[in-house]
């Protein structure tokens, strides 16, 4: 009786899957397509076009948890998250014994070698064009000489501050616009250190401000005041700041229809799987501060992460790339080795896996973020540097596939990406696979409009090549002197004109 029954639903029950199916694409369609609120601020604008044109920036992630290297802030947050499960300090399992040492780390962090020129020379050669620096994470320690906590870089407790290179942000943006890149201040809007953030009163319950602030307005009112305060000190302080790059998508204004309950929101599950989190109203005014920040930098492009509005410039993918281009400005942060905060013995990513990032995200209209963290003296991996180095030896041969470029259907085909630039050059750049240890004789692409009469080189080889065009599909010779001078080589890039 079950069976049958069972048989006589099975079609009904595979018709409503099959319009769950479709309704969650439809609703993925919607949110890639529509989430974004484009900016009217002329200045910005024009700042955001530049910005999609330099492709290619560095993400650093530092503070005093280094010195245990564990992930960034997020062990004093009393969420079930494997990855920032607490394993350090004298006893881990006692949390509030756990915050005040991993508080106390300010006590012995004292980077003394650290010398942000070497690191900017080094993104500069690997072409990198804009830098964003954690000015200050969701722990709340500030990485800059703030008037407003005592709990930073420059404050009594941290040795460090006693050296004349102690204000760690300034010296880092001073020393990569010294180079010509722009300036990124990260900046988490949460603050778990502050007592208007998470009152000493309450314990934690997870991320969230741990009150209630419509019901606390006048302590909601000084946190709010205070990150302000700080946000300004950056871009009042620190030269010319382009990128405010704000985190903590969960501090925002929300609509009460979309406030949880604690316990319910711990019971359930978003789409990819993560224990959902309390939604609380957390009003930073940030229509408020955006206006006050543009007054001191003109022009300057905020990114509100994660939180859907027009103060979100741009959009932040985390270390994934998106399966097709996007309809709006974008960027990928992806970690190159390790994890976002310094790990000891990081393996890091290949130059050859580095450079077919890069190619994919641009193609697709993207920008790179590539994380690298400092150790606890203040020095990158040398792992890091020779990363580094060897996308810098593959730009010097194939920028102009890179800066400047738009993405230009059909994108890719098979391990080839196509990218353009505006004087009418098409760039198909092909991407070594690992097994790959000798260069193709022929390479293929369909999709393409192109015209006979249209010349092909190869970047880095002398001499245009053989071509020939059958329907759709575009047929490219490669001769044996690319191949002698180009082995090796990650990917190889044919330029049509």
């Amino acid at each position: 009786m079950k069976k049958n029954s069972l048989k006589t639903k099975l079609p009904y029950l595979s018709f409503l899957l099959f319009l769950f199916v479709i309704d969650m694409a439809i609703a993925q369609a919607i949110y890639e397509d529509e989430r974004y609120v484009p900016e009217t601020d002329q200045l910005v604008l024009k700042k955001l076009d530049q910005w999609q044109d330099l492709k290619f920036g560095l993400l650093m992630h530092w503070g005093p948890y280094s010195q245990w290297g564990i992930v960034e802030s997020w062990s004093l947050c009393p969420e079930e998250y494997g990855w920032c499960e607490r394993k350090k300090g004298s006893n881990p399992n006692d949390y509030f014994e756990y915050v005040k040492e991993y508080e106390n780390l300010q006590t012995t962090f004292d980077p003394v070698k650290f010398n942000p020129e070497d690191w900017a020379k080094a993104a500069k050669k690997a072409g990198m064009k804009y830098v964003v620096f954690t000015t200050k994470h969701h722990d709340g320690f500030s990485m800059f000489d703030s008037k407003y906590t005592d709990y930073k870089i420059t404050g009594a407790k941290t040795p460090f501050s006693k050296n004349p290179r102690a204000n760690i942000t300034k010296e880092i943006f001073d020393a990569f616009r010294g180079e010509g890149l722009w300036a990124g201040a990260y900046f988490s809007k949460p603050d778990w250190h502050s007592p208007y953030y998470w009152d000493p009163y309450y314990p934690p319950r997870d991320r969230n401000v741990n009150y209630e602030p419509e019901a606390n307005l006048e302590k909601w009112n000084k946190f709010v005041e205070f990150t302000h305060n700080q946000i300004l000190e950056l871009l009042t302080d620190y030269g010319k700041v382009d990128i405010l790059w704000l985190d903590g998508g969960w501090v925002s204004k929300t609509p009460k229809s979309q406030i949880t309950g604690w316990y319910d929101a711990q019971l359930k599950q978003n789409d990819n799987g993560y224990l959902k989190h309390r939604i609380v109203n957390q009003d930073i005014r940030m229509d408020e501060l955006v206006v006050k920040a543009r007054e001191k930098q003109p022009g300057l492009i905020v990114v509100d992460r994660a939180v859907h509005g027009k103060n979100q410039n741009y959009l932040t993918p985390e270390n994934r790339v998106p399966e097709k281009p996007l309809p709006y400005p974008w960027e990928s942060c992806i970690i190159a080795g390790g994890g976002w905060s310094y790990t000891f013995n990081a393996n890091y990513m290949s130059t050859k896996k580095a450079v077919h990032t890069l190619v994919d995200i641009v193609a697709k209209g993207g920008n790179l973020l590539l994380n690298i963290a400092p150790s606890p003296e203040g020095e990158w991996d040398e792992e890091a540097y020779r990363l580094l180095e060897g996308i810098g030896n593959w730009m010097d041969v194939n920028n102009e596939a890179i800066y400047g470029t738009e993405a230009m259907a059909p994108y890719k085909y098979g391990n080839i990406c196509v990218t353009s630039t505006p004087d009418g050059s098409i760039y198909l750049i092909y991407l070594m696979d690992e097994e790959e240890t000798s260069f193709p004789s022929i390479v293929a692409f369909e999709g393409l409009h192109i015209k006979k009469e249209n010349k092909a080189s190869i970047l880095g080889a002398n001499g245009n090549i053989k071509w020939s065009k059958n329907g759709e599909r575009s047929t490219f010779e490669i001769p044996d002197s690319a191949k002698r001078k180009l082995q090796g080589t990650p990917a190889f890039v044919i330029r049509i004109k």
